[in-house]
């Protein structure tokens, strides 16, 4: 009886389960009808009214998109966000397996890598349903593979464009900030991020190789023809639109977009310049404006962040160039533009009104600039406008002055102070005479400050010629010099103070001789402790100085001031030195004494004699009184051990 029973109970379950299944297979039906008839009304709608085509078209294609490989047994609703707008879609089981939503999760994946490839800017990925349905950022997460929500319910959002997902190729360090999860998968604070942030916590500059210019919305152009091509009458009119063409700005550092355009405005740039040089072109009132406003188009621009913002500066002999994508570009329009301000037809009073100073300012600020080619570009071009309009001369150089003072007070980085300092050795060479005091302001307070700088190797150069061709103005600014450089002279750098040497070296081509016996004392003491120094090149070049004839002329003359200052140097390092090579080039120094002055020089010899005599016996009277004081206070010593109490503790 029990087994009947219990057999009779299954089969009534069994058709309650066949009873609810057919049930949920007429819903579906009835479900997938429904749906059916809805697009077809939409599709009437579309047809009816053309203005919300694009609406119904999006929101068939999320239906259409949606449905597809998901199991649609027991429709629920699943809220899709798209840019924001949340629709409302049948078709997806709440109790359907999770292998049906994982290949949703897979197809939907390769729609959006579809989307990406297509430049649609829409990033997907699934997040739980919160109550508003409206950010990412107000969602339940329940986990890194959940997609439900606290009822169950599969979620898909599709973010805004505006936020980028973790880990996509267009994702920012601000979108880390917006959308931040723990390893958990439970949403957490916002965090910062390790591209833009350091271990302390202080920013960085993001670093790029090269500039980033505004490119342009209307990028399609068409090729013109040359002007040989043309009457001339038409000419005129023929640059203006090649002009135009070059103000179009391209993306250079994407290299396969708008290669078409990119090479007509290389073209065009090729044209106007070979236009300006082979032919005498009558320049126009308007060409003033539109070749500056093409000038400034192309080549005003932010600096990017150094690419070593906390280490060394750049170094042209031992780093890699950094080079300017847009460069094909650029160098043309420098050209152009150089070509167009020397033109026998250019009218300084026309162009002033453009080339004004903030035209001027933007320019210098273009020299920190880590591209050696476009600086180079910079000093001719800057020079040119400083030859050509003498309004601007001094507003040039008090520029040029702040920049020199950020570098030594503030940052002490700046890539263009070496073409700066060579504009500004042609400029003072154009100094007429006698010196204004603001040339010589700025000798004391700009040029020799900056020997201090331990970048003083990048410059070394310009710099000496710029002080040497003051001195060569004005001898008797060689005391304020000299006593200038020996006050910054380095005590550790020693190629730095190889530097210094090279340059006082050159001053002695254009020194006075009554100028010399001012700072004769002071040098040749300085003079003594670099043939002293360990380090092979300060001796040698210390000693380098003996192999010009007017220095030795001025040594020899001065013998009786200089030999009792340099005695002990050269006398002690003749044959202590452990370079072979200064051996001998202090004996030709010494030679160079006892040829001009023997009998000087014997003196200083028993003078040296008689100073290492008391220095020997001062030495030894020190060791006696050192040798008396421990002896007497040894006694003291042992009998305070021997009246303690406690005799082996005492130290």
């Amino acid at each position: 009886m029990s087994r009947s029973k219990s057999h009779s109970d299954k089969s009534s379950k069994k058709k309650d389960v066949d009873k609810k299944s057919s049930s949920s297979s007429l819903r579906s039906e009835s479900s997938s009808q429904s749906l059916k008839k809805d697009s077809r009304k939409e599709e009437v709608k579309d047809r009816s009214s053309p203005s919300d085509s694009s609406s119904a078209s999006s929101h068939n294609s999320a239906v259409n998109g949606g449905s597809n490989g998901i199991n649609t047994s027991n429709s629920t609703n699943t809220t899709i966000i798209t840019n924001g707008n949340p629709a409302a879609i049948n078709g997806i089981n709440n109790n359907a397996p999770t292998s049906n939503f994982n290949d949703a999760h897979a197809k939907a994946t390769q729609s959006n890598s579809i989307q990406q490839q297509q430049n649609i800017p829409t990033n997907s990925m699934l997040l739980p349903s919160s109550a508003n349905h409206n950010t990412p950022e107000s969602s339940n997460w329940s986990g890194p593979d959940s997609a439900t929500d606290g009822n169950g319910t599969p979620q898909v959002v599709i973010s805004p464009a505006g936020h980028a997902l973790p880990g996509s190729t267009e994702t920012m360090p601000q979108d880390l900030d917006v959308l931040g999860y723990a390893s958990n998968g439970q949403s957490q604070q916002p965090r910062l991020s390790f591209e833009r942030y350091g271990i302390d916590g202080i920013k960085t500059p993001k670093r790029h190789n090269s500039s980033r210019f505004e490119i342009s919305e209307k990028r399609e152009l068409v090729m013109l023809p040359d002007f040989t091509q043309v009457p001339a009458k038409d000419r005129n009119d023929l640059f203006f639109k090649k002009i135009e063409q070059c103000t179009v700005m391209f993306d250079f550092n994407d290299p396969s977009s708008d290669i078409i355009g990119k090479d007509i405005k290389q073209i065009a740039l090729s044209e106007l310049l070979d236009y300006f040089s082979t032919q005498n072109v009558t320049i126009t009132q308007q060409m003033y404006s539109v070749v500056v406003s093409m000038f400034a188009k192309n080549i005003f621009r932010h600096i990017p962040p150094p690419v070593n913002p906390i280490g060394d500066i750049y170094d042209p002999d031992e780093d890699d160039p950094i080079c300017e994508v847009a460069w094909p570009h650029m160098q043309l329009v420098y050209d152009f533009f150089l070509k167009f301000i020397e033109s026998s037809d250019f009218n300084q009073d026309i162009a002033k009104r453009y080339i004004d100073h903030k035209f001027v300012q933007n320019l210098i600020d273009l020299f920190d600039s880590e591209d050696p080619r476009e600086r180079d570009c910079l000093k001719t071009t800057l020079h040119r406008i400083y030859g050509k309009f003498l309004t601007l001369r001094s507003f040039i150089r008090r520029a040029f002055n702040n920049v020199f003072f950020r570098f030594l007070y503030e940052t002490e980085r700046f890539n263009g102070i070496p073409e700066l300092l060579e504009i500004l050795g042609s400029i003072i060479n154009g100094f007429a005479l006698p010196l204004k005091d603001e040339h010589k302001i700025f000798l004391s307070r700009v040029l020799i400050p900056l020997h201090k700088v331990r970048s003083l190797g990048l410059y070394n150069s310009q710099l000496s010629y710029c002080v040497v061709q003051f001195l060569e103005k004005d001898p008797s600014l060689t005391e304020e010099v000299v006593m200038g450089l020996l006050r910054y002279w380095p005590k550790v750098n020693s190629s730095k103070e190889v530097l210094f040497l090279i340059e006082v070296e050159e001053f002695f081509e254009v020194m006075e001789p009554h100028e010399f016996v001012k700072i004769q004392i002071p040098l040749f003491v300085q003079l003594a402790k670099c043939i002293s120094s360990p380090h092979f090149q300060v001796a040698e070049r210390a000693l380098h100085f003996w192999s010009h004839e007017y220095f030795c002329s001025l040594v020899a003359e001065n013998s009786e001031t200089i030999l009792p200052i340099i005695f002990s140097a050269l006398h002690e390092n003749s044959t202590a030195h452990w370079n072979q090579a200064i051996h001998s080039m202090i004996y030709n120094a010494t030679k160079l004494f006892i040829d001009t002055n023997p009998v000087l020089y014997d003196h200083c010899a028993i003078l040296y004699r008689q100073s290492r005599e008391t220095a020997e016996s001062r030495e030894q009277l020190r060791k006696e009184c050192w040798q008396a004081l421990e002896q007497q206070v040894q006694p003291e010593d042992t009998e305070m051990v021997a009246t303690s109490p406690h005799p082996t503790t005492a130290v």
